[in-house]
């Protein structure tokens, strides 16, 4: 059960805290933890009503994890590992949501996390080298350090287009699905978006609708999702792996247990290459994109050849030659955008009640009292919209907080013109500030979030301590460590060819948004070993005093 902390009302003497968590995610919890081990003051800070972050607001239907289960956890205690057992491979939200709950029970967390409450602004105070918290109903945190661990998509795109306060039926973005179920049975319903959400919200509840519109602008390449249950027996194997995961998973490419393992793709036969793909594909996860090998990410012929093995395979499930056009990629590489995984989703569009409906030269106009009206004022009429349209990734968590640093600079304003942070975990000119799934880190966007998030914190938590045993009470990030660090992020960045494609790993999706890959794309193992010399090294490039 949820155990909501009330905020204190405005007029009360501020908390005073040595820091301050904002979010209760898979970052914000494990932070809590370590900093209250290391005898910190801390509290945690949530809009939600409970713990989970992206799991407590992502409840619409078929949401569920793409990385699988038994990588997806706490890797700091064995035992808190091996307690808990999945169902399956890639549980849905209401198991995963029990899963957060286990944790916040079992580390006894939720005596310092307030819920329901929203942290507004977060201002540095010069003076005393302190950061003052003002949440939404006007209570007063005072504190040393603040760690947004806000999350990399938490702030979605919701007022997408206009019109939508007109419309007469019910309309929801998937990242803020109701806790009721909703019955769909005989109801005319739109869907906008068919990134990796938006296929799980249309392949779920499409056997579920009277009739079911699906507004397709970008295709997206697929993967099937091969997903087995688990008895005894199956989670006994994943338990013994504990230690083999440990090791394993911070030291890869993308933090998941599979990495680059066969050797330069030119110097493979073609019947060798065809083998690894059809192994890859088969094995129903992440893999064919993030372990195939690193050439997909760099040469457009090993991309065109991977991407027209896909094709292929979702050619043979469509048939349909009118489908095959609105539906497969053509206009960019397989693994530049976010790859989804499926569970039939292209054998949706065969059923009778399911319409796809092309708006990429033909765009939506506007939403009316009736639906969706389009540029050519075609208008489609639904009962019920579902937005699967994103988030201001990211960025646009920390963005939406009045973040003020030395000077009354503004955190927004900075990002609006141009993101840069130094590794993704301290900004330039906001002392004590830090930061996780924040820009140029790979938990922007490419990592298995636990494996990046755990290292993230842990970083931050050895930091704070180091600083305590210092008598150090401010740190801070300097121009030059973060300059350097957006330019080595760019340069990798920039040879690939996912910085040739328009997607919200680069901001597309945000209009003024600035132009630059989110996650650094390094790799995780890469990522790990710069932030452990920082801290071998005593921080070069960051200030203490």
């Amino acid at each position: 059960m949820a155990q909501t902390n009330s905020s204190p009302t405005a007029g009360q003497e501020p908390l005073r805290l040595d820091a301050a968590v904002i979010g209760a995610g898979v970052a914000g919890l494990y932070q809590l933890h370590q900093l209250r081990q290391q005898g910190f003051a801390v509290r945690a800070f949530d809009t939600a009503s409970n713990v989970g972050g992206t799991w407590y607001w992502n409840r619409y239907p078929g949401a569920k994890f793409d990385s699988e289960s038994y990588i997806y956890q706490y890797l700091f205690d064995e035992k808190l590992y091996k307690d808990w057992s999945w169902s399956e491979r890639f549980p849905g939200q209401p198991e995963i949501e029990r899963w957060m709950n286990y944790i916040a029970d079992r580390l006894d967390l939720r005596k310092d996390i307030q819920f329901s409450t929203t942290i507004a602004s977060a201002h540095y105070q010069e003076a005393t080298g302190r950061w003052t918290l003002t949440t939404s109903t006007g209570q007063v945190i005072d504190t040393q350090f603040v760690i947004s661990c806000c999350g990399m998509l938490s702030a979605p795109l919701e007022r997408v287009f206009p019109g939508q306060e007109t419309f007469k039926g019910r309309i929801f973005h998937t990242s803020r699905w109701p806790k009721e179920e909703i019955d769909f049975t005989g109801k005319r319903v739109g869907v906008v978006g068919t990134g990796a959400t938006g296929i799980q919200v249309i392949q779920t509840i499409a056997s579920k609708v009277g009739h079911l519109k699906v507004f397709v602008r970008t295709p997206q390449y697929i993967t099937p999702m091969a997903n087995p249950h688990y008895g005894e027996a199956e989670q006994a194997a994943y338990k013994q792996r504990f230690e083999e995961l440990r090791q394993n998973l911070p030291n890869t490419f993308s933090g998941f247990e599979y990495d680059f393992e066969n050797g330069p793709w030119a110097e493979l036969s073609p019947e060798r290459r065809l083998e690894i793909l059809e192994a890859n594909w088969k094995f129903g996860s992440l893999k064919l994109w993030l372990a195939t090998c690193p050439e997909l990410f760099t040469d457009p012929e090993v991309s065109e050849e991977i991407s027209e093995f896909v094709r292929k395979k979702m050619r043979e499930r469509l048939k349909d030659p009118a489908l095959c056009d609105l539906l497969i990629p053509t206009d960019y590489g397989y693994g530049t955008h976010r790859v989804p995984l499926e569970s039939g989703y292209l054998e949706v569009y065969h059923r009778p009640n399911v319409e796809a409906v092309s708006v990429k030269k033909n765009p939506i106009a506007e939403v009316v009292p009736q639906g969706i009206k389009l540029a050519d004022c075609t208008i489609h009429e639904v009962d019920v919209l579902i937005l699967a349209t994103g988030f201001d990734a990211g960025s646009g968590a920390l963005s939406r907080i009045d973040v003020r640093g030395r000077g009354g600079r503004s955190l927004a304003e900075e990002w609006r013109r141009d993101i840069r942070t130094a590794l993704g975990l301290m900004v330039h000119g906001y002392p004590n500030l830090f930061t996780t799934a924040a820009p140029l880190a790979p938990s922007a966007a490419l990592c298995n979030m636990t494996t990046c998030l755990q290292q993230q914190t842990e970083w931050i938590t050895s930091c704070l301590v180091n600083m305590r045993s210092k008598g150090a009470k401010l740190m801070e990030a300097s121009k030059e460590v973060q300059d350097d660090w957006v330019l080595h992020h760019d340069e990798i960045a920039n040879a690939t060819l996912v910085t040739k494609t328009d997607s919200w790993y680069m901001g597309s999706n945000v209009d003024g948004k600035p132009r630059r890959l989110l996650s650094y794309i390094g790799g995780v193992g890469q990522y790990k070993q710069k932030c452990d010399a920082l801290t071998s090294q005593g921080y070069p490039g960051f200030s203490m005093q």
